[in-house]
């Protein structure tokens, strides 16, 4: 916004007055569809004359996906000038995309205008439909544009300025390259690709229905692939059979028998991140449902009416199909990989952060959700520090009890060394250091510096990726922090760092497996299966909805479908 700056410049002059521009946090954010934010402005509020207190910080938040919208319904606007930039102007709730495509829920149903959560939230936050297309974070500036309107040169682009860049615009599908995939395949990360494939299933049984053609060119429309045995995969082939056995075969008689599913995964099971008796038990329903899955099988090909698949026993196979559904995995947008080779991370497949969830290289750039993936550091890379923290008595060992004294700090700043503890069934580090050195019972044993590398040398293997938001927070209490900083102590260097680290707490699982069954993976290894499991997923999903709008609107849908059955229009 070049032009803008120069009217303010003209203005300042005319009044012998210099603008004070507010400063601006940028929050790149979408963890599920990747939306991006940008925004450069001055305080419209200033007036010659009057007085002004300190400068907030701008925040810029790119993104209206999870990521972007649980940060700024967090954020204490009051303390910094915050914009939002994203190329939609709604947070989605992704969860539910899967029943979007199939009539069970309805688009606007999991949809929340983020300008009414903006309204909700209070406080001067600026909202700007436009994407970002370039991070320049040296300057500290990002490059957007607009579909929706165009500036003085005819190319809607403006600069934004920032104090603070929170990115949070998610991934996109991740086709690995194969060939015809973005041509002939359906996507399931956005609500618009929700609402194209409900009306290519409609429309694969209304050309089935046309009197011309032959029985194989039926069975060529009504055969259904999904590529990708994850739980997005495994949901939407669940919702479309659930579709198709209660509600199109009533409409659909003369050709139901003819519709086929096929799932289609590379690895030898479906849900592999899940426990294995869940693997097992959607894998024989599906069976039993006749889903047919194909695990082992590779596709390396997308045709316009035929997949080409590999497996080592069979070769390469092609399938006819009349739709496809592409579900297997996520990769980096386009302007994030551009950025990640800007500041040294092009080898990587997502931006690195640390456990504060600063991008690494960067100054004020913050990153979140599936753009971004923390980047614990190693036991093993600080174990001389440790071991120097640790040793106060500069005796050149360490007691059991000089290690108790900082295993706080260290479970803080290396959550991996509790969780390896928990999954060996060890009550402590005097456990820990018996494997390094025979009898640990006493504090008075002592270790020397190679005998606690042993000791730790096997933590490293346990580190789980860690996701989340608690962002806000930290921006909340960051002036608080500097006075009175509240996490570990600095391994490397002197005090303390301001907050404690991010740490990831897994709450469980869903998949959703149709015929009104789910299974769920919950914390503490319990494992729930079945029709009760079920009313347990309508339940969080109905809490976990934003508002109380989508909430009603969800359960009305819910109610909806269970007494009239799914909508089978083509709209």
């Amino acid at each position: 916004m070049r032009w803008t700056a120069f009217m303010w410049e003209g203005a300042s002059r005319a009044f012998n007055h210099r603008p004070t521009f507010t400063n601006l946090v940028l929050v790149l954010g979408a963890a599920s569809s990747g939306g991006l934010v940008a925004y450069a402005d001055s305080n419209s509020d200033d007036v010659v004359g009057k007085p002004q207190g300190p400068p907030k910080k701008k925040i810029v938040v790119l993104g209206t996906g999870w990521g972007g919208t649980t940060f700024l319904r967090n954020l204490d606007s009051r303390l910094y000038d915050v914009q939002v930039i994203s190329p939609r102007n709604y947070f989605a709730f992704t969860p539910l995309l899967p029943s979007v495509t199939c009539g069970t829920v309805e688009p606007r149903s999991v949809v929340e205008p983020i300008r009414r959560i903006l309204e909700k939230k209070g406080g001067d936050i600026k909202f700007w439909e436009a994407e970002c297309f370039k991070i320049d974070s040296a300057n500290k500036k990002i490059h957007c544009r607009s579909n929706i309107g165009t500036n003085l040169d005819g190319n809607g682009e403006f600069l934004v300025d920032y104090d603070y860049l929170v990115i949070a615009v998610g991934a996109r599908s991740n086709t690995f390259n194969t060939p015809g995939v973005e041509e002939n395949c359906f996507f399931l990360k956005e609500v618009e690709d929700a609402q194209k494939i409900r009306r290519n299933v409609m429309d694969c049984f209304e050309r089935a229905s046309l009197p011309y053609l032959d029985e194989e060119e039926r069975k060529k429309n009504l055969h259904f692939v999904v590529v990708g045995g994850g739980p997005t995969g495994v949901e939407f082939a669940a919702e479309l059979h659930d579709f198709v056995t209660e509600d199109l075969s009533k409409l659909y008689p003369s050709i139901q028998h003819l519709v086929k599913i096929s799932l289609i995964e590379a690895a030898d099971h479906i849900l592999t991140m899940f426990d294995k008796r869940i693997t097992e038990f959607a894998e024989d329903k599906f069976g039993r449902d006749g889903i047919d899955v194909k695990t082992g099988y590779k596709v390396v090909k997308v045709a316009k009416d035929a997949i080409t698949m590999q497996n080592p026993a069979t070769g390469d196979i092609a399938v006819p199909y009349g739709m496809a559904v592409w579900s297997t995995g996520i990769g980096t947008r386009p302007f994030i990989s551009e950025f990640m080779k800007q500041i040294g991370q092009g080898k990587r497949r997502v931006l690195a952060t640390d456990e504060w969830l600063r991008v690494r290289e960067c100054d004020g750039v913050y990153a979140v959700g599936d753009c971004a993936t923390i980047n614990q550091r190693r036991v093993m890379d600080d174990i001389s520090e440790i071991f120097r923290v640790a040793d106060k008595d500069n005796s050149g060992t360490l007691t059991v009890k000089e290690i108790q004294d900082v295993l706080d700090d260290i479970y803080v700043r290396y959550p991996q060394v509790e969780l390896y503890l928990k999954s060996r069934q060890m009550n402590g580090i005097a456990d820990l250091v018996r494997t390094a050195k025979g009898d640990a019972e006493k504090e008075s044993v002592e270790l020397n510096i190679e005998e606690f590398k042993k000791a730790l040398s096997l933590v490293d293997s346990q580190v789980a990726s860690q996701q989340g938001q608690y962002l806000a927070r930290c921006f909340n209490k960051m002036k608080d922090a500097e006075e009175n900083p509240e996490g570990p102590i600095r391994i490397r260097g002197e005090g303390r760092h301001r907050f404690r680290p991010f740490r990831y707490r897994h709450l469980g699982q869903f998949a959703p497996l149709g015929g009104e069954q789910t299974a769920a993976q919950l914390p503490g290894d319990w494992i729930s299966i079945g029709h009760s499991t079920q009313w347990l997923w309508y339940s969080v999903y109905a809490t976990k909805q934003i508002s109380w709008r989508t909430r009603a609107l969800v359960i009305s849908d819910w109610s909806r479908r269970f007494i009239f059955g799914r909508d089978s229009s083509c709209i």
